[in-house]
This record gives structure tokens, sequence and C-alpha cells, in this order.
């Protein structure tokens, strides 16, 4: 029965703009989208929150438009809020049916509408990428701050992740670098410029991919950090990386209950490290045989391989791990590692996160193309990074560390550790002898007593407290979880968001 009131005209007016922002571009665009084989963007926000949790913002926006232009549905940006495992929040989808996935002047301030909830509220931010950057008709009359500033002054507040699902242009791409975490799909590529632009600025004809694909960002440049297969594995990945993280910097990781959080041996592990410094072994089977069973999740594989970056669970507690591979170069430190390392411990420390160091390598880099790279400045960023560090420290030195890759691995005494470790016979110096000895003009008996020396500078160092203990390698994890008991006082006390003084090199 119609209601007499007026209602039901209202009402249906109400469903019928709604309809028109849900419809996006239209079957066809939404279909070839589908056969593309990528989600559209509201399947994307979907499958990212946790079921029936989503709830939109500004869909409207775009709906109005002037006399004579098509309606822009949600105006290319599909954005709301809603739980991802029980915790809220924010996410917006640029979509690619729309325009291209172009910002408008409404979508340009739901997105900086997005990073003051985020800020406001104190909940995580997530973008999802693919469109073409600043609409060409935007008017920008008396624009407000931009979602640049925004994501600039949320940095370290709340975690901020970025997916980029298939080609990101302009000021939408500028997104992935101001964010915490960066996904790229096989599909995705993100550039400041198009291949148009690019040809008609420098006259440099390349393909989308060979200017900014994934084997470029993830591999190469370092903008983005994990490659995923699709937009599946993609929305998998920023889900879980989250669950690692507390909601803000106000409030600490939220602890998990498993049936792997107890102390262990680990009996393995001297099955995969072999005494012999000079001989490499594998770090992840390490990493994945110390932490609890199935919790390892690595931030950045495929750049800086020299160094792992990851983020796991120790007895049910967050824990970011930075720990050299010996496969790669020895474990020694080149620009990229450190680069990578640097800003996987400005986020770590800025949501609170313990970190505990493995180190085992013979320094940092050194040749001509080193020197070139900056390395050493790299270097001293990463060594900046790890002494501005106000979480727990837990370092460990399984078989060697030489000059300053020691140092950059915090492996400096009364630097605030939580604790400091090493595995019996490990190898110390400044340089390792047998690669000096000849341009020092050692003789063989002072050689061999720097050698000796050196092999023996485990106990050394402990005699002297610079190590809390020497311990059997299968103890290890059973030693980091008295660690971080011991600093439980300070990770459960209330926190806030890191203000760092200085200049980083």
């Amino acid at each position: 029965m119609s209601r007499k009131n007026g209602w039901d005209a209202i009402l249906g007016e109400l469903e019928r703009r709604r309809t028109q922002s849900w419809i996006m571009g239209g079957a066809e665009k939404v279909a070839r989208q589908h056969q593309a084989g990528k989600l559209d963007a509201r399947q994307r926000l979907d499958r990212f929150f946790d079921s029936g949790t989503f709830y939109e913002i500004g869909g409207f926006v775009g709906t109005l438009t002037p006399e004579g232009s098509p309606p822009a549905p949600a105006d290319g940006l599909v954005a709301g809020f809603g739980k991802v495992e029980g915790r809220p929040v924010l996410a917006a989808a640029e979509d690619f049916t729309v325009l291209g996935g172009s910002i408008g002047d409404g979508a340009a301030d739901k997105r900086y509408r997005l990073t003051q909830l985020a800020a406001q509220e104190r909940v995580p931010l997530v973008f999802m990428l693919e469109g073409a950057g600043h609409r060409l008709t935007n008017t920008h009359a008396g624009r407000r701050p931009n979602d640049l500033q925004g994501l600039a002054e949320l940095s370290g507040q709340v975690p901020m992740v970025c997916l980029v699902m298939g080609a990101s242009a302009g000021h939408g791409a500028l997104t992935a670098p101001l964010s915490d975490f960066v996904v790229m799909t096989a599909q995705a590529a993100l550039f400041a410029a198009g291949p148009p632009l690019v040809k008609a600025a420098i006259g440099e004809d390349v393909s989308k991919e060979a200017l900014g694909g994934p084997q470029i960002h993830v591999a190469e440049s370092g903008v983005a950090h994990n490659l995923a297969a699709d937009d599946e594995e993609a929305i998998l990945m920023a889900r879980r990386y989250l669950s690692y993280f507390p909601g803000n910097a106000w409030s600490q990781a939220p602890h998990m209950h498993g049936p792997d959080t107890g102390p262990r041996d680990l009996d393995g592990i001297l099955d995969l490290i072999d005494p012999n410094p000079r001989k490499a072994y594998r770090m992840r089977p390490v990493l994945e045989l110390l932490v609890d069973a199935g919790s390892l999740f690595e931030v950045q594989p495929r750049f800086g391989a020299c160094v792992v970056t990851a983020l796991a669970r120790l007895g049910g507690h967050s824990v970011a791990l930075v720990a050299n591979d010996p496969s790669v170069m020895a474990g020694t430190i080149n620009a990229d590692g450190a680069d990578k390392v640097t800003h996987f411990l400005d986020v770590a420390g800025a949501f609170h996160l313990p970190v505990i160091f493995l180190a085992d390598n013979p320094g940092v880099m050194g040749g001509t193309a080193a020197e070139r790279q900056g390395t050493l400045r790299h270097a001293a960023r990463m060594f900046a990074a790890q002494h501005r560090l106000r979480v727990p420290k837990l370092h460990v030195t399984l078989r060697k560390a030489f000059g300053f890759g020691s140092s950059i691995m915090a492996m400096n005494p009364f630097d605030g550790q939580t604790l400091s470790l090493a595995f019996p016979a490990v190898t110390l110096g400044a340089m390792p002898v047998a690669s000096v000895a000849a341009t020092a003009k050692l003789d063989a008996a002072t050689e061999a007593r720097i050698a000796a020396e050196q092999a023996g500078g485990g106990y050394q160092v402990a005699n002297l407290l610079g190590y809390d203990d020497v311990i059997d390698p299968r103890q290890l994890r059973n030693a980091l979880l008295h660690g971080l008991e011991l600093a439980r006082g300070r990770t459960g006390s209330p926190c806030g968001p890191v203000r760092s003084q200085g200049i980083l090199p």
C-alpha cells in the first residue's frame, strides 16, 4: 500500500540515484574489466573487507554534473570503511571503468576526506590504484589541501597500504611512495607520466610494462614492496600485512593465540647454518624455523636481497625481523639493502613492533660501483634509523660481523638493546684479516694471532658485556622469547606517535 505522506516517491528517487552510482562505468566497461582478469572497484572492496561490513561514503559524488555532461558514478573513486579481521579500516578503489579512473575535483576531495577521517578516527587507510591521474577537465577553483598533503601528515599515525592493480599514473601514482607498504599485481604499472607523455616529452618510445611495471618497481627501483599474481592475492596480502600492526600509533599490535607460541628448541638449526663463516646458507629457512609456525611474512623480497626484512610472530606477538642473507653476496650490505631496511625500521618503530636483528655479514659493500651508488650514505641512514628506534631491540650475531656492517645491524653495546646475543665461534673485527693481511703487511705470526682473536671475538666481547650471553643456536627462539618478556612492561604501556628529531644522512 502506498504511503500517503509522500515517502514512496522520495525513497524511490534515492534508490534510483544510488543505483546510478552502483553501475560504475556501465555493463560493457565492467565486463571488459573482468575479461582482462581484474576485479572491478566494488569487487575489490568487497573482497578486502569482512563480509557485509563495507559502508560507502561519497557515493553520490559525480552524479550531479554540468548540463550536457554524463554523470561520473562516485566520480571514479569508490570509498568507505568496514572491518578487516574485526577491526575498522578505511579504503578507496579507483574505478577504471569511469573515465579511466581519473581523479575529478569531487574524487580529489574524497581522497583528502579519507586522510582526514583516518587521522581523526585513528584507523588504517588503504588505496587501490588503477587510474590516469588528474582529470584534464578539473577546475581546482578554491581547492582545499589535497590528499598528498593529507598522506604526508598521516604518516606514522596509522598504517597505510597501497595496492597497484593496473596502470596508475600522475597524481594517483604518488599515493604509492607515500604509503608504508605497496603491492603491485602482475598487470600493474606505476609511473609519473605514462608512455604517450614520455614520448611527447623526451621522445622515448616505451611500453607501460618497461616504463613502470613490476620488474621495474618491485625488483629494481624499490618503490613497490611485494608482487602479487592478481587482485585476489594482493588483497589477501594487504589483509595479512595489517594483521601484524595496531590500528594506530596510540595502541599496540594484537596478540595472536595459536598452537606454536611457546618455547621450543630449534633442533634443525645446526643443519641449516654451517659454522664455517665462508660457507653460504639461506636465511629464510632459518627464520621460518625460528618464528611461530606459518607467521613469517617477508616484505620486499626481490629488492636488496642481501638482507631479509620480514614481519612475523614470536610467542604470539608481532615482531620485525632484519637478517643478513649469506646466500647473497655473503650478506654484504649494499645501497638497496640499506635503503630497504631504513624504511622498514621506520615503519616498525612508528607502530611499536620489537625489532630482532640477525647479523651475519662481512661489512658494507665496497668498490667503485658501490661508491657511485652512495652506499656509505645509505648505510649511514640505516645506522641512524636503528639507533633512533625506541622499541625493544634484540641483536644476535650468528657467525660474522665486520666493521660498520656490525654497527648498522645494531651490534652496538649499550645502545638500547633489550638483549644482545652471540652464537659460539662468531668472527668479529674491523675487517676480515684474510682480506687485508697483504695490504697491512702483516707477518704470518701476526696474521695468525689476529685471526685467532677474530674467531674468538664473541667471548672477548661477552667478557666486556658487549654481549649479554653466548648461546647454543638451538636455544635462539627461547632466548628471544625471554628478551621479549623482559620488554613486555614497555610494550604494554600507553604509547603514541614517534617524533624523531635531526636530519637523516
